[in-house]
């Protein structure tokens, strides 16, 4: 019998999970991937390359990516970064106007819990 924790993860389109970025180094296991377990609580589910535009909103909501944080490694993003963001905060920034692009090969089937594949399809670098 096959356990959770040994299955392939999966994209959004049913696949093996594609890699986001390694420069920066993403992911809530900072793997490189947009994988989720059960002590990811904020579901770092959507890979997306962030906009000036979506890092302003994060930042006005109380989450600057832009600014370094030596201590955790965090160099800060700029626009034109991949980088694994929470599925609510994608999703608040869709409501908002403000959601960056997305690849959908390296975004966790998931985030179909949150937005339909079709409205993720809108605003995919990598359409299916």
């Amino acid at each position: 019998m096959q356990r959770d924790s040994d299955r392939i993860p999966r994209n959004v389109m049913g696949t093996p999970l594609r890699a986001c970025s390694e420069l920066p180094l993403t992911g809530f296991y900072r793997d490189g991937c947009c994988n989720t377990g059960p002590d990811d609580l904020g579901a770092h589910i959507v890979c997306a390359e962030v906009s000036a535009e979506f890092l302003a909103f994060s930042k006005s909501r109380g989450n600057d990516l832009t600014t370094p944080n030596p201590a955790a490694g965090f160099a800060g993003l700029q626009p034109g970064d991949r980088w694994c963001l929470c599925a609510t905060r994608w999703v608040e920034a869709l409501q908002n106007g403000a959601a960056p692009r997305i690849f959908l090969t390296a975004t966790h089937e998931a985030m179909l819990d949150y937005v339909s594949l079709q409205e993720l399809n809108k605003y995919a670098i990598d359409p299916c």
